[in-house]
């Protein structure tokens, strides 16, 4: 996908793929992938999702990497927050406390900039991206990253093929995409019914939301 379609759906906003409250799975997983640490968190192509601020709230310096600017305004006047923003390039950065969110393009972050983090949360980066562009950001997330590296990572799967985002992601192509770099644990499915406020609203049938945890070898 080409960077002009996120900048148009930010500013039409169009942005169904925006979930408005903190995610379940993160509420109930993160605490055991984490156990007690504090340490910085890179989350790919964040939005404005407030689970950067849960999980600030918890201790966390935060690394988010977003592409639209409009998505890094809003997420901070929306959490009733001023940010300092120093431009740069390739990255401009929107800063509040230690969390940050670097506005600009995923693929330009380099192991320099993240060689601090340990921790990773991917809600909304694979599910976002068209199954052509999948195997380069899990080989870029993988070549910046150090070791040890562990990533909560939540799927969603459904029937059809969607033309936008989100995109269905099966366990076996999560499995297909991360085993050669990482140790696996499914950890939950669930099936959406077909009242769920998102299903309903997307028109899924047959959807399901899967749950990882990832351990970079």
């Amino acid at each position: 996908m080409e960077h002009e379609f996120w900048h148009r759906r930010w500013a039409n906003n169009e942005i169904g793929f925006h979930e408005g409250t903190v995610n379940q799975y993160l509420h109930q997983h993160w605490p055991e992938l984490a156990e007690n640490r504090t340490g910085t968190v890179l989350v790919p192509l964040c939005g404005k999702a407030h689970d950067l601020w849960w999980l600030h709230d918890r201790g966390h310096p935060i690394i988010g990497v977003e592409l639209s600017e409009i998505a890094c305004k809003d997420f901070f006047e929306e959490g009733d927050e001023k940010a300092m923003v120093k431009p740069g390039e390739p990255f401009t950065i929107f800063r509040h406390d230690d969390l940050e969110i670097w506005n600009g393009d995923f693929f330009q972050l380099v192991p320099t900039d993240v060689s601090h983090v340990r921790l990773v949360y991917d809600r909304a980066a694979l599910i976002a991206l068209p199954p052509d562009m999948r195997p380069k950001y899990v080989e870029h997330l993988t070549a910046v990253t150090p070791d040890q590296t562990q990533i909560l990572l939540i799927t969603l799967d459904f029937e059809g093929s969607p033309t936008a985002p989100p995109f269905n992601v099966s366990d076996e192509e999560v499995r297909a995409l991360y085993e050669d770099d990482y140790e696996i644990e499914h950890v939950h499915t669930q099936t959406l019914a077909r009242d769920h406020p998102f299903a309903k609203r997307k028109g899924l049938n047959g959807a399901s939301e899967s749950v990882f945890r990832l351990t970079k070898r």
